[in-house]
């Protein structure tokens, strides 16, 4: 088991550079990509989640990308399952897992293992969905405050499912920890930038992907309907108000360059709780220095 490869993983604010740098270490270790971004396991959710081109893909593997239908379901313990098997097939090839993303649950349960909440409740959920964003964010607010805090107003998915728990169990979602022994062994970067780069790179993000078709994708998407989980990724409700004539253009991508912003001080928020990554600079690094960096640290890893 220790003879294993090591799990790499890179992360950090949507817009950094993750995923270029990512392609760049894989060819220089020789390692194969598990995606840790909840929405590009979707079908066609293209240009909205800046997906890797299929190009790069037939050179280096990636997994967990385009594995479902915009309608179907994803969770994440369906994440840690499938992310489970893709570490094994790369270790079988001897290539390094390089997990890279910036969906934080979704590699703090990778790395630890879930909390033991119960399943799903098909019952409860379709009262919630009954009702508005504000009316269970201030139903999760009287049982359990920190979790309505962290997760805030917009994202329903995650309100319906603290309250869910709360109602199967009476206990508050936020008291369920993870486990603190790690299921693999590991090493962690966080990789960010200063501020006022990450917040250009952001904003000439979000204009590439309207050049690139991002208004034709949304009204793809619709045919699936407004309330299914693809639908929450960045992008798409945004630009939804301008295809349903409720913001201008102008609007709506200047809406959606402050909802990235939001998202990426976010993400700083998460990871400054995992003690176990190394933060790095890329405004003041060098991604040739950082990839020297992360060869000595495999070298240095116990069991190495």
């Amino acid at each position: 088991m220790e003879r294993e490869k090591p799990l790499i993983v890179i992360t950090g604010p949507t817009a950094t550079g993750k995923t270029d740098f990512s392609i760049k270490l894989a060819r220089e270790i020789g390692g194969e990509i598990i995606s840790a971004d909840s929405m590009q396991v979707y079908k066609g959710l293209d240009i909205g989640t800046d997906k890797i081109s299929k190009e790069i893909r037939e050179e280096i593997p990636h997994y967990l990308i385009d594995i479902r239908e915009p309608d179907k379901p994803f969770s994440v313990a369906d994440f840690v399952r499938e992310a489970d098997k893709a570490i094994a097939e790369i270790r079988k090839k001897d290539k390094y897992p390089i997990v890279v993303g910036g969906t934080g649950f979704y590699i703090r349960a990778l790395l630890y293992g879930l909390p033991d909440v119960p399943p799903g409740n098909e019952e409860i959920r379709k009262e919630l969905k009954k009702l508005s964003n504000e009316e269970i964010y201030n139903l999760l607010l009287e049982v359990d405050r920190e979790s309505a805090e962290r997760i805030g107003k917009k994202d329903r998915k995650r309100l319906i499912r603290a309250y869910e728990v709360y109602k199967l169990t009476g206990e508050p979602l936020s008291s369920f920890k993870f486990p603190e022994k790690p299921r693999y062994r590991f090493l962690g970067y966080f990789l960010y930038r200063n501020r006022p780069e990450l917040y250009r790179r952001i904003e000439n993000r979000v204009d590439s992907q309207i050049e690139r078709g991002l208004i034709d994708e949304t009204k793809w998407l619709l045919q699936f309907g407004k309330d299914i989980t693809a639908f929450q990724a960045l992008g798409y409700k945004e630009i939804l108000n301008y295809i349903e004539g409720r913001k201008s253009l102008e609007e709506a991508i200047r809406l959606l360059k402050r909802r990235t912003k939001q998202f990426a001080k976010r993400q700083f928020t998460w990871f400054r709780k995992e003690p176990k990554f190394k933060w790095v600079n890329l405004s003041e690094i060098p991604e040739e220095k950082l990839i020297e960096m992360i060869k000595i640290d495999l070298r240095d890893l116990p069991g190495s």
